[in-house]
């Protein structure tokens, strides 16, 4: 019969043995995933001996110790491979875990799980003696903390972390208050509120709709934040009339087709009278905005914060209509960021566009 719960033991021998985390979850006598006499022997035996080798750089492979919780972003297909002492745990995005062998305990609920299992994002997870596990990034991108021997992988995949990285070097972008993850907040979708103010910023008009003093008639808007100042702006340039006359819904959802015609906006390409957005793919390639292949990928499945920032990077290389010059040559020109700042932005980002 497989064993379901963890003795508490297990956390305060591998808190006293090695300084990795330690909590403790539930479990007694009558059920303990393994002896206490196996805890204080074989198990921290095993423990001890690995965080020697690595603190002595005698380690076999090429496994390297956090002795502290350490965050990192992934993106797809980027593995963390961790062996015995591992603890792994998922802050935002899609996570799996795989291992041949042995296991790997949920140290939140004090369960086993199975390889081939998706990671419950704020639950500890710990690899257990004589296993070596790996956990793969399954969605666009992940925030993930960790501690113990580990090793990393890295997929070629797009890196939608390195292009809002770019995108906040020349201004463009500034993420959350999340206190995670950069506070870029990549895995989830973004508002209407954050759709307008990347087009504002596209527009490079930031500056001026932060200087906006007039009012809004949208009662879900608080009068005075700097939400107020932006929608305001908007509402005043004819940029948005809002979701109805008194409703703007900032925190509506806003899916691909509906931030593809917010940059179709900002480059000239459309106007706020279209209200017929099925088109607006296929309007977008014809402008050069994304590339057959990006259309495809953008006409299905669900639209995050990674897509908008996506989307945003190389709407610049865009032309903007009437002028002749691109996107990032109007941004120049109205000193919105640097040649050497769009170089330095250039420099973050070596994966590919999607295909």
């Amino acid at each position: 019969m497989k064993k379901r719960a963890l003795l508490p033991a297990l956390f305060l021998l591998l808190s006293a043995m090695v300084g990795w985390y330690a909590a403790a979850a539930g479990g007694g006598a009558d059920d303990p995933l393994v002896s206490l006499s196996y805890l204080n022997g074989t198990f921290t035996d095993t423990v001890r001996q690995k965080a020697n080798e690595l603190g002595s750089g005698t380690s076999t492979g090429e496994l390297s110790g956090a002795a502290e919780w350490t965050e990192v972003r992934l993106k797809s297909g980027d593995i963390l491979s961790g062996s015995t002492g591992t603890f792994v745990l998922p802050l935002a995005g899609e996570i799996g875990v795989t291992f041949s062998s042995g296991a790997v305990v949920d140290a939140t609920t004090g369960t086993e799980i199975f390889s081939g299992s998706a990671l419950l994002p704020r639950h500890r997870y710990l690899v257990a003696e004589n296993t070596s596990a790996a956990f793969s990034v399954t969605g666009k991108t992940a925030v993930l903390s960790y501690q113990g021997p580990n090793i990393f992988s890295y997929s070629s995949a797009t890196d939608y972390n390195a292009i809002a990285s770019a995108l906040k070097a020349v201004g463009l972008f500034r993420g959350s208050l999340t206190g995670y993850g950069e506070g870029f907040d990549l895995e989830v979708s973004p508002t209407r509120l954050q759709a307008l103010i990347m087009f504002i910023r596209l527009l490079g008009e930031e500056d001026a709709a932060l200087a906006y003093t007039g009012t809004t008639p949208f009662t879900d808007i608080e009068a005075g934040s700097e939400p107020a100042k932006y929608v305001g702006y908007a509402y005043s340039k004819g940029y948005s009339n809002g979701y109805t006359k008194t409703t703007f819904r900032p925190g509506q959802k806003v899916n691909s087709y509906q931030y593809v015609e917010f940059v179709l906006r900002a480059l000239g390409h459309s106007s706020t009278g279209t209200t017929d957005l099925t088109g607006t793919l296929d309007r977008a390639v014809d402008c050069g905005v994304l590339t057959a292949a990006e259309r495809t990928v953008f006409s299905k499945g669900s639209f995050l914060r990674a897509d908008l920032v996506y989307v945003s990077w190389y709407a610049l290389d865009a032309e903007v209509a009437g002028t002749g010059g691109t996107l990032c040559q109007t941004l120049l020109s109205r000193g919105v960021f640097t040649t050497e700042e769009h170089s330095f932005a250039k420099a973050m980002i070596s994966s590919s566009r999607l295909s």
